[in-house]
């Protein structure tokens, strides 16, 4: 298998809120019901042409390219007042050069921030997805 025929899971930490919006956004794409457990979190990749890790994908791809913008728009500081015990890891797919991209990006946010990678996950993606952050 190539990596344009297959999926790489990965991991990310969200608030409650920022989890259901995106399990909405998934449901309306590509009807994924019941995202924390729709994809198996001990399998390494998952193939193309899954309409979950095609939907997931695209929205990475958004993220990935929208980075900069998102960060501007990132909650950060709302986002740091999360209960650190209420972050859900959620599992997404994505091709392996975009988790790559994605990782390294919300490293350097995290670091940029001086905060933890659940804060800047839940942070950008919470206004990818344009969702209020919950303290």
């Amino acid at each position: 298998m190539t990596d344009d025929d297959r999926y790489k899971l990965f991991g990310v930490y969200l608030s409650e809120p920022t989890v259901d919006a995106l399990a909405e956004s998934l449901y309306e794409e590509a009807g994924v019901v019941d995202l924390e457990t729709y994809f198996d979190e001990t399998a390494d990749f998952v193939p193309a042409g899954d309409p979950g890790a095609d939907a997931t994908d695209a929205l990475l791809a958004d993220v990935l390219e929208s980075f900069a913008t998102r960060y501007d728009e990132a909650a950060f500081e709302t986002a740091e007042t999360v209960d650190p015990d209420s972050f859900t890891l959620v599992h997404l797919a994505a091709k392996p050069r975009r988790v790559t991209e994605l990782r390294e990006r919300f490293q350097a946010a995290a670091t940029i921030q001086e905060t933890d990678l659940r804060t800047v996950q839940t942070a950008i993606l919470a206004a990818h997805l344009e969702t209020e952050l919950e303290a």
